[in-house]
Order: C-alpha cells, then sequence, then structure tokens
C-alpha cells in the first residue's frame, strides 16, 4: 500500500479512535455539540455529510487516463465535499442527509461526479498532467468555474484573493442585475461578466431579478510559512463556529482533508483517502448512496499539524446570512489572535491582485488556472453538463 492509502484501507473500523471524554464543546460546521452527552448525535450529523473517496474501475478519464484517482485526487475528493455541503445548504438547509433526503442526495452527487472528472481536464490545460497532485486554490478556482454549470442551483461562486474578501464585489456578483455605478436600487441596463459567466437581469427569469443569488465563498489562504502559525489558531476555529461555514479544505503536504470541525485544540475531518469501486447509477440514475457517507468516526489531527496552505469556506443563501457574516467576521478580528483575511467594502484601487501578478496563496503551487478557465477550450465544453 502507498502511504497515500493508508488511512481507512488498512485499518479496521474498531482501530479509529472515537471522540475523547472531554467537556469541551464538539462545534461541527457551525452547530455545537457535547461529547459527554450527544457522542451518538455528533456521529449521526457526522456521518450525514457527503463523502468523497478515491474510487477505482471508473470510465478512462479522457478516454484514455487514469481509471482511479488514488495517490492523486484527494484535494479533488475534498473539493466535492465541500460543495456538496454547499449544494445540502443550499437546497435542503443544514440537515443530516439521509431516509426521506435520499434522493436529495443522490441528485447532489449525480450533479458532482461528472464534474470531478472535469476538475482534471482543467488542469491538463494548464500544464497539470492528470495524476498530479491539486493545492486548494486550484481547487477553489476549478469549483467557481464549474457552478455555472448547475443552472438548477444557480450558486454565485467566489473566490476571494490577495487574503481579503471585498463585500462590493461580492454583492455586484450575487445581485448582477442592480447597477451599483448608479445606486443600488438601479437595474443594469446590460449584463455583467461575473464569475466566468454571462449573467444580468436579462439572463435571469422575471421572477429571480428580486433575489440574491446563493453565495458560496471561498477564502484560499496562507497562515505561515512551513507551519500555521500559533496567532491563527483561534481565528481559525471560529470559523466552524459560524453558521455559514463550509468547512475548510486543506490538511499536510500532498495529503488533503476535508476539515468540519473542532473540539479543542483538535480539529476533525473526512478523510478521502480510501479506495472504493466506482458507482454507476442504473437507468432512472438512482443507486445506493451508503459509500457516500463515513460510518465511522471521523479522524482528528492537533491544529498544529495543519499544513499553512488551506481554503475556507461559507455559505450565503440570503444577503442577510452575509450580512450576518461580516458582523462575525468583525468581531473575530477584534479577539485574540491575528485576523486570517481582510474585510473591506470596497476593491482599493492601488492593490494589484495575486491574478495579476500571476501569483496565488498556494506558495508550493505553479499553477494558473484562471487563464485558462477563461480560455475557449473545446475539451471543457465537451465535458460539460
Amino acid at each position: 500500500l502507498s502511504t497515500a492509502t493508508l488511512t481507512y484501507d488498512s485499518l479496521h473500523y474498531g482501530e479509529i479512535e472515537d471522540f475523547p471524554e472531554t467537556s469541551e464543546p464538539v462545534w461541527i460546521l457551525g452547530k455545537q455539540f457535547s461529547a459527554l452527552t450527544e457522542k451518538d448525535e455528533i456521529l449521526a450529523d457526522v456521518t450525514s455529510r457527503l463523502w468523497f473517496t478515491y474510487r477505482k474501475n471508473f470510465q478512462p478519464i479522457g478516454g484514455t487516463g487514469p481509471t482511479s484517482d488514488t495517490g492523486w485526487g484527494c484535494m479533488l475528493r475534498c473539493g466535492q465535499m465541500i460543495l456538496g455541503q454547499a449544494l445540502i445548504c443550499r437546497h435542503l438547509g443544514r440537515v443530516q442527509v439521509s431516509g426521506r433526503e435520499q434522493n436529495i442526495s443522490v441528485l447532489l452527487l449525480i450533479y458532482l461526479l461528472p464534474a470531478y472528472y472535469r476538475n482534471t481536464q482543467m488542469g491538463v490545460g494548464e500544464g497539470k498532467s492528470i495524476g498530479q497532485w491539486y493545492g486548494p486554490n486550484t481547487v477553489a478556482q476549478v469549483l467557481k468555474k464549474l457552478a455555472v454549470f448547475d443552472s438548477r442551483s444557480r450558486l454565485a461562486v467566489h473566490v476571494a484573493m490577495d487574503n481579503t474578501v471585498v463585500i462590493e464585489e461580492i454583492k455586484r456578483l450575487c445581485m448582477p442585475w442592480l447597477d451599483f455605478d448608479r445606486g443600488a436600487c438601479a437595474a443594469s441596463e446590460e449584463p455583467r461578466e461575473m464569475n466566468g459567466a454571462l449573467e444580468g437581469a436579462c439572463a435571469l427569469a422575471e421572477e429571480e431579478t428580486a433575489l440574491w443569488k446563493p453565495l458560496v465563498l471561498l477564502i484560499p489562504l496562507r497562515l505561515g510559512l512551513s507551519d500555521i502559525n500559533e496567532a491563527y489558531f483561534e481565528p481559525l476555529k471560529q470559523c466552524f463556529m459560524m453558521p455559514q461555514s463550509l468547512g475548510v479544505i486543506g490538511g499536510k503536504p500532498n495529503s488533503a482533508h476535508y476539515f468540519i470541525g473542532f473540539v479543542g485544540h483538535e480539529l476533525i475531518y473526512l478523510d478521502p483517502h480510501t479506495t472504493q469501486p466506482a458507482v454507476d447509477p442504473n437507468e432512472d440514475s438512482q443507486f445506493p448512496d451508503d459509500s457516500y457517507h463515513c460510518q465511522h468516526p471521523p479522524c482528528r489531527m492537533h491544529i498544529c499539524e495543519l499544513d499553512p496552505s488551506i481554503a475556507a469556506g461559507f455559505f450565503c443563501q440570503t444577503e442577510d446570512d452575509f450580512d450576518d457574516w461580516c458582523a462575525q467576521i468583525r468581531k473575530v478580528a477584534n479577539c485574540r489572535g491575528l485576523p486570517m483575511f481582510e474585510l473591506v467594502d470596497s476593491q482599493p484601487s492601488h492593490l494589484i491582485t495575486a491574478d495579476v501578478l500571476n501569483l496565488t496563496p498556494d506558495f508550493s503551487e505553479s499553477d494558473r488556472l484562471e487563464r485558462f478557465f477563461d480560455s475557449e477550450d473545446e475539451e471543457f465544453e465537451i465535458l460539460s453538463l
């Protein structure tokens, strides 16, 4: 077995350590639990999250490529998990996905599985061969472009670069039919190019023009040089306490995890490093989704072991949700520790973005996917939903 597949493939479920007997609260995606009195509830909540792992024996990627992503697809799988959580929040709210919600869960899987193949093909166009490891910033950019193809969910995906979240940029994205240059209540006469897709009042159904497009906010961050700075411990934990939390994708060098919460100084995560057979839906697009829900206690690791390169995710169903998130971020900035990113009303005119400088927060990566995604790539069009 390779080191990338040791997590579950070589362990019996009974060998995975259970939650500690502690009075410290357990936080999972904005919800608080007690490890002393709600252990069953904690495990049920974790099990209900969508769990994406390595798969084997799927159709060759690109027709002639690999039939398994074991050893290299872990960050892509983490991207699927954070996007899956966003889709659950979009269509169901923060619930446990089981029983009567199973059909919706399957619909989410059907959306995410084809997206995985496009993930790998997009990387090829930027010099990342299939089988090469992706970082959290790369995956955040991929998810932003993939969301355009989900007309049912109509997500507005924003990737905040330069450790800066610009409120005006997000409101333009989520309310593209408003002309912010003439005032928030003025309808824009011309569609805007936002998030890599043509948006505007003319592109929307009439009844939708008064609504906020549900926001998925992804924030790639670098929280230290080779190790995470201790000053970021508390601000990072605060993110998991927010009701808008989608979790964090990151992990250790070349080994990605999907972090969904914490207890004490330990981060709780779902690990994609186990290989399961590929699942093909039948003619009715129905199949058991048991293998997409982790059936054993989640893994934990001390926060100091976290690689400093991460991407944090948040979901805001409404404008009020976003305004509340901004208020919470400002409170966190006033607490102990260093703010992980800056929240500003508008983009400073002097700021040169990382995209212009051809840089990303993932210093170990050489990817420049933004430039590729803006091109008219024939293979990308063929693989679209």
